[in-house]
């Protein structure tokens, strides 16, 4: 077994002190040829990152949230599969789904971001069906479709079935990022009298990675954060007078 350099035990010492693992400390000389200290310190070390992140999380109080991380290494794209944002306003999902859209374009694949009312005001616009159907391909061709903010306004039957016509045609064929602030639920009240509404959530949903967003508003909180900090700064003139 080869003998511990003086920059091996350097390091060693270092990464005792960081652990406070003082007892080991004072012993490094005889112990750093044992095999079993680095893999000591390297659970010690792993505990700590993970129990450090946990705190983190709970400190920065982002309420309940599913990880977008098996999102951003595009698995759901490879399975032609969807995904669905649903939460109330103000809670990022847009920036969720633009972030996911990055994350594809870079990884080579054809993506677009649309708001839900300039597409289907778009499609709603064309003349002709060779016109209707030529954009159409549009919305059908990218790899990834990001559909955003569906049920903040409502839409007349002749919308719902251009939107289904969107989503069939890219059924198991392309992967759709969808968000809302409805829960499926509330979508007849989107689609209010469109027959295709069960039809077209039940394609959305099929396979689909769905995300449920919880909490208050970020933009909520920062307004009320600015009136707090405005008030703050009156106050002490107030006293003055």
């Amino acid at each position: 077994m080869s003998q511990p350099t003086n920059q091996t035990i350097d390091d060693l010492r270092a990464r005792l002190r960081r652990l406070n693992l003082y007892g080991l400390l004072a012993e490094v000389d005889t112990l750093a040829a044992e095999p079993w200290l680095e893999r000591v310190l390297a659970i010690e070390e792993a505990e700590r990152q993970h129990r450090s992140s946990k705190r983190r999380l709970k400190a920065a109080r982002l309420g309940a949230f599913k990880s977008i991380g098996d999102l951003l290494t595009l698995g759901f794209v490879g399975q032609c599969a969807n995904v669905i944002l649903i939460g109330p306003n103000g809670l990022g999902k847009t920036m969720i789904a633009k972030n996911v859209l990055s994350q594809a374009l870079l990884a080579g694949h054809t993506a677009r971001f649309t708001l839900a009312s300039d597409m289907l005001h778009d499609l709603a616009a064309q003349d002709s069906s060779a016109q209707l159907a030529r954009r159409l391909r549009h919305y059908i061709k990218p790899d990834v479709l990001c559909i955003d903010e569906v049920g903040y306004l409502s839409y007349d039957t002749r919308y719902a079935d251009l939107l289904f016509q969107v989503v069939t045609r890219r059924y198991q064929q392309r992967s759709t990022i969808l968000t809302t602030n409805k829960p499926f639920g509330e979508w007849n009240q989107v689609f209010p009298n469109a027959s295709c509404v069960v039809a077209l959530v039940d394609r959305l949903v099929h396979q689909a990675e769905i995300l449920d967003i919880e909490g208050q508003s970020y933009r909520l909180k920062e307004a009320q954060e600015r009136a707090a900090l405005r008030a703050a700064k009156k106050t002490p003139a107030a006293k003055k007078r």
